[in-house]
């Protein structure tokens, strides 16, 4: 019980919203993307995706969580799933990652908006209702709040699902997923990092 408790508090800062404005006390939530380059301390600094370095201060007590490899096979029915997808020529959406959360986590930011993975990202948070087969691999059927979507999920992307993780993960050349918030002043500070393991990154 208390490794799902885990998991599932380390989720919500994770996906929970898109990226929007807080208060000026908190700071603006960004998203940060990137490889480790040394943990000093709190002080974890990060080689960006566009080759710039960012500072993130953790929490004292900050938390990490890890990602483990699935498969196309292990997306059932009744699933809590959160997808990155691009919609295609054929106007459908595509998904380039999936994300299969743990039972405790189930409802965590539901829903579908923009995200900033790719160009014209789109994020669905949301359970799946239904799975049929497509050439391209299998098709979701999702509701989230009311509505429902269709996302095509291909069998050669990343599936993931969370697992516990600590700050050993956090060592030079690790890749990891943070939501920090950025102050005023230009400070990052973040309580989570989900953090390569075993060779399986964070594809969020």
């Amino acid at each position: 019980m208390r490794l799902t408790h885990f998991i599932a508090g380390a989720l919500v800062a994770l996906m929970a919203l898109p990226a929007q404005a807080q208060t000026p006390s908190e700071g603006t939530r960004t998203f940060v993307r990137g490889t480790v380059d040394k943990l000093d301390g709190q002080a974890l600094t990060v080689k960006s995706r566009d080759g710039s370095e960012i500072i993130v201060l953790l929490a004292p007590n900050f938390t990490v969580s890890a990602v483990a490899k699935r498969s196309l096979g292990d997306i059932k029915e009744g699933d809590y799933v959160a997808s990155t997808s691009v919609k295609g020529t054929d106007g459908k959406l595509h998904a380039i990652e999936v994300h299969i959360f743990p039972e405790a986590a189930r409802g965590t930011g539901e829903g579908q908006f923009p995200w900033d993975l790719v160009p014209d990202g789109i994020m669905t948070n949301a359970t799946v209702a239904g799975i049929s087969t497509a050439p391209q691999g299998q098709v979701i059927k999702v509701t989230y709040k009311g509505n429902e979507s269709e996302i095509i999920v291909p069998g050669d992307i990343p599936i993931v699902t969370y697992v516990p993780g600590d700050a050993s993960l956090l060592k030079p050349g690790a890749a990891i997923f943070a939501v920090a918030l950025k102050k005023p002043d230009g400070t990052l500070t973040a309580a989570r990092v989900t953090a390569e393991k075993d060779g399986v990154k964070p594809p969020m």
